[in-house]
């Protein structure tokens, strides 16, 4: 008996399963990548971050999109671990230097290539940097490859031919009774390099969903930038915003790793000082540099403690 022919035209079911499942695989970690930014797994506090760009920057969601696409195809092409990137691990730093490229320059042919770019390098980079903390226990990458790729590409951008974007100034106003909770949730929204309260409250409703701890936690650690900023002087930047999204990362991280309350605020005055210190010096934009720099000395401090306290033991 011969085998019928199975016609071209009708692919098979399992065929056409397959099919289904690798875009549902592709859909989920994409908006992983989005709640990455915020050290999450949950899709669905991904599409509220990429519904928060759309209010508030919608001028931004072709450079987040393509930057994640990126971080996400260039893991799939070198075959990186599949956990690693359903989780959204190879699409955060790409989402976030689509979204600093496309606000900070100008549109021209190069920019898109410049975010494949640079997307690309960040998931190489990345892959890199979890496999030596696999196995040797170091530093987190959290946004590190963003930050270092984000800097260089700002250095050099003028020999690259590229122009910026203005910056657009909120003019100075008296602080109003709703102007705190205003800058708090601006503080959220600063993560994702937007300045609009209604897109933090988005991302704070994203957060919620995935876990409710740790949303309490990134709006005390955004309250606490912002007090302390306006006390310092710089009420008019911590209106803003610009003060509580370092604070509100670091008291994520912290949280995660189960730390106890107060440690979890010494985290948030150092990201807020550290960011207060890097701008008095002139530096350039520090981005998540403050978030970075308070996750690895508070690990690197309580490893120390950790072994003075085995040390004492033995």
């Amino acid at each position: 008996m011969t085998t019928p022919m199975r016609s071209p035209l009708f692919p098979s079911l399992r065929h056409t399963r397959i099919t289904r499942q690798s875009a549902n695989d592709w859909a989920a970690a994409v908006l992983n990548s989005y709640s990455q930014v915020f050290l999450l797994r949950h899709p669905l506090c991904g599409l509220l971050c990429l519904l928060a760009i759309g209010w508030g920057a919608p001028q931004l969601l072709g450079g987040v999109v393509l930057g994640s696409f990126t971080g996400w195809l260039t893991a799939k092409r070198r075959h990186y671990p599949i956990p690693d990137i359903n989780s959204g691990l190879y699409g955060y730093n790409g989402a976030l230097l689509g979204l600093l490229l496309s606000a900070k320059l100008a549109w021209s042919p190069l920019l898109p290539l410049l975010i494949i770019t640079s997307s690309g390098l960040s998931s190489i980079g990345l892959n890199q940097w979890l496999r030596h903390n696999r196995k040797h226990a170091s530093w987190p990458a959290y946004t590190a490859p963003f930050v270092l790729l984000s800097w260089l590409l700002l250095a050099f951008n003028d020999a690259l031919g590229l122009h910026t974007n203005a910056a657009s100034l909120s003019p100075p106003h008296s602080m109003g009774l709703l102007d705190w909770p205003l800058a708090v949730l601006r503080g959220l929204s600063q993560v994702l390099l937007v300045n609009d309260a209604v897109s933090g409250a988005l991302i704070g409703l994203g957060l919620w969903l995935a876990n409710r701890r740790l949303a309490l936690w990134a709006l005390a650690g955004a309250s606490l930038g912002f007090l302390l900023a306006t006390l310092l002087g710089q009420a008019s930047d911590a209106l803003q915003g610009l003060y509580g999204y370092n604070a509100a990362l670091v008291a994520i991280v912290l949280r995660q790793q189960q730390r106890r309350a107060h440690w979890i605020l010494s985290g948030m005055l150092l990201a807020t000082l550290l960011q207060l210190s890097w701008l008095h010096l002139g530096l350039s934009n520090p981005l998540t540099a403050p978030f970075i720099l308070s996750g690895w000395l508070l690990q690197s401090l309580g490893t120390w403690r950790r072994n003075k306290l085995l040390l004492a033991i033995v």
